[in-house]
């Protein structure tokens, strides 16, 4: 073994030789020296099952027996609960006859398990931001004792934590800690291929003022096979070809992931292999996603690990992240997602034990309507497929974090967990405590001070004699209630019962006899119990309605520009598939032959253009609200790529453009024509006055320069060839 490898503890030492590992892999031996040799926060970035978690802990493991600390050692953080169980079992393992305690902590976990951890007040403690924001309002006298020499904290998935409130709830609990018991434990962040690492690296660092030292996977040599074949969908249910071909692939290997992108593709690609699958069959097909039940969920992971069974699960994200279900064969993905992290994240889940990674992908596209436009003829979905692998082949080009300036929700949470925490603050101790933490550093302290005086207005909080803040009536029945831990809201469900047993839930109730798929298979309703939220259900045969619908995520601007490049290229991929290749051959020769390519703006009928902005989700919608704010009446096409302007021809629009380039509309014009019950809310935004949700939706949702950008790059090429 080589230098890193004597660093480690000897029982590590005799872990790694008892589990047979031939050597430590890339990211491990760089993760050694960075941990134990230097005093820097360290971020790991490299595919799923390339040994992030070991690069971690091992040298951790070894740093708490060398030097035993006086309080938990550790805290490893976690966006799942099944990730947490995932890792207590692996790490249990590894600390056998170590003498170290490992606790998971999350709603699941016993109160005798966790009040004996917390009595022994050492070791590692595996958390969700949920449980650790429950900890710092409501064990206040205890945090000295238990984190006074906390020396690592561990937060996996970081790709997943950054874009959400969540990651930037973490932030907070982590300083915290931090300034109430002067203690600045180092941060070790693992997660995926991930764009702009340094940028990355400088939001784990957050306010700490202490390098990071980035350890990324080498990937430029990586073997990848990948594949992607597009079909029409046709109006016959049983002449299904997409799913002919995708049962061939499943039946081909003995463990198959299959990611979609909604829960109801989840349903419908159980229900069709199902179908499909040879009589007397013995393979299990399962459904995975939210509203599936615990128990199927956990009975799908299961058989996936089953080195013996055949087994093919159709899931939506929360298969996506690192949960250990074995050695997979192959993904599958049912039309594009939105994004490369996500794609890159998937693709990842399989090529374990040494192989390379698998991927077919699949395109979908429904059958034109008759007299359709020219850009309801293109295939999308093909499109931003092969842009999407593209972008990460030739490039390695993955989204770059959006660290947003006003997270006026989050703001609220920590500010009330901050009182209730402290139980009464004078103003200025409360702003100096809050506009400090990592998140809310771009906050005005009149931003602060309206947002104060809103919550004082709604009794949210209230003040005392000596002036100082408290949290108030309505306030106290919030921060007592547990959904208030979570930064995300939890909606209402049903839970779905077949007899005893539960199925999943739902988050509406359907009528009397209304036939869903939920768990791969279908169920009628036959009773409602609206006082329990219980929908009682019996098991059928045949096809059945979908029920969950999605608008979808943002896409990147960046991808809708490789979209427009893979049409103008004459480049053959080779890892396309026969139909695939026909189809995005028809689409080059339409969009050159209708002028798609040389200007955003195309003559559609009378007084009606079609616009192609070629750019992302953010820039598209603020141009859609510049475009209504002059009067423009604006029907979206194809999101984000494609809208129609009625009542004006492409002259008219373009003097408009011209107009919008030579004077850019302000963002505060354009968010104070927004009715307030349009604005964008998250969890506590209804605490939030509406001009601070106007500035948060002006700073971190408008991109005016963006919107700008976007007609200028569409109209410039008809401008050249006019000169």
């Amino acid at each position: 073994m080589s230098a890193p490898f004597q660093k480690l503890a000897p029982f590590v030492q005799e872990y790694i030789r008892r589990e047979r590992w031939d050597e430590l892999r890339q990211v491990q031996l760089a993760a050694i020296p960075a941990i134990l040799d230097t005093d820097n926060h360290v971020l790991i970035s490299s595919s799923t099952a390339s040994g992030k978690t070991e690069a971690a802990f091992l040298p951790i493991i070894t740093e708490l027996i060398e030097r035993p600390p006086n309080s938990i050692g550790a805290i490893y953080i976690s966006p799942l609960k099944a990730l947490i169980n995932d890792q207590f079992q692996r790490l249990d393992g590894l600390l056998e006859g170590s003498d170290i305690p490992v606790q998971g902590w999350h709603g699941d976990v016993p109160q005798s398990a966790k009040q004996r951890f917390l009595r022994q007040g050492r070791g590692i403690l595996q958390i969700t931001p949920e449980s650790l924001e429950a900890m710092l309002l409501r064990r206040q006298l205890e945090l000295g004792r238990l984190f006074q020499d906390l020396r690592f904290v561990v937060l996996d998935e970081v790709h997943a934590f950054i874009n959400s409130d969540r990651g930037r709830q973490v932030l907070c609990q982590l300083q915290r800690l931090e300034k109430s018991h002067w203690q600045l434990p180092r941060r070790i962040g693992l997660s995926a291929t991930i764009g702009e690492p340094q940028r990355v690296g400088a939001w784990l660092a957050g306010e700490t003022d202490r390098n990071v030292t980035l350890i990324e996977e080498d990937v430029r040599r990586r073997r990848v096979f990948l594949g992607l074949e597009h079909f029409q969908m046709p109006s016959k249910e049983e002449d299904l070809s997409l799913y002919g071909h995708m049962t061939e692939l499943v039946n081909g290997w003995p463990k198959t992931l299959v990611f979609v992108n909604t829960r109801s593709n989840s349903e419908e690609v159980v229900y069709n292999l199902k179908r499909r699958m040879p009589r007397g069959s013995t393979s299990a097909i399962h459904a995975h996603h939210g509203n599936v039940s615990k128990s199927l969920r956990e009975a799908a992971e299961a058989d996936m690990r089953d080195k013996a069974r055949h087994c093919c699960v159709a899931a939506t994200v929360t298969l996506e992240l690192g949960i250990d279900i074995g050695a997979l064969d192959q993904v599958l993905q049912l039309n594009t997602t939105s994004s490369v992290s996500s794609l890159v994240q998937r693709l990842g889940r399989s090529g374990r034990r040494g192989n390379p990674p698998r991927m077919f992908l699949y395109s979908t596209e429904d059958a034109p309507a008759p007299n359709t436009n020219p850009v309801q003829q293109i295939p999308w979905r093909l499109l931003q497929a092969v842009a999407i692998v593209q972008l990460f082949q030739e490039e390695r080009w993955v989204e770059p974090p959006y660290i947003p300036a006003l997270p006026t929700s989050l703001l609220v949470q920590q500010t009330l967990s901050i009182l209730a925490a402290s139980h009464a603050l004078q103003p200025r101790e409360l702003a100096q405590r809050v506009l400090t933490l990592a998140p809310f550093t771009r906050v005005t302290t009149d931003q602060f001070r309206l947002l104060l005086l809103h919550m004082l207005e709604l009794e949210v909080i209230e003040r005392n004699a000596r002036g100082a803040l408290l949290i108030g009536l309505k306030g106290e029945r919030l921060v007592n209630n547990w959904r208030f831990y979570a930064t995300f809201e939890t909606p209402a469900e049903y839970m779905v019962r077949d007899g005893s047993r539960e199925i999943g839930s739902l988050q509406e109730m359907p009528p009397l006899e209304t036939v869903f798929r939920l768990g791969g298979r279908a169920w009628e309703v036959t009773g409602q119990d609206p006082e329990r939220r219980i929908i009682h259900v019996k098991g059928v045969r045949g096809s059945a309605l979908p029920i969950w619908k999605s608008a979808g995520p943002p896409l990147h601007r960046h991808i809708a520009q490789r979209v427009r490049q893979v049409l103008l290229e004459d480049t053959e991929f080779l890892w396309l598939q026969p139909n695939a290749m026909r189809r995005l051959a028809a689409a080059r020769r339409l969009a050159r032959n209708a002028g798609l390519l040389e200007t955003c703006l195309h003559k559609s009928g009378e007084d009606r253009c079609l616009l192609l902005p070629w750019s992302g989700t953010r820039e598209v919608d603020t141009l859609l609200q510049i475009l209504n704010r002059i009067g423009l009446e604006v029907r979206e096409t194809v999101r984000p790529y494609a809208m129609e302007i009625i009542g004006a021809d492409s002259k008219k629009v373009r003097r408009h453009f011209d107009r919008i380039l030579g004077d850019p509309p302000d963002t505060a014009m354009l968010t104070a024509a927004i009715p307030a019950e349009d604005l964008p809310r998250d969890k506590f935004d209804r605490y939030v006055p509406d001009a601070l949700l106007r500035a948060a939706w002006a700073a971190d949702v408008l991109d005016v320069q963006g919107a700008c950008e976007a007609i200028e790059n569409g109209i410039q090429v008809k401008r050249r060839e006019s000169l």
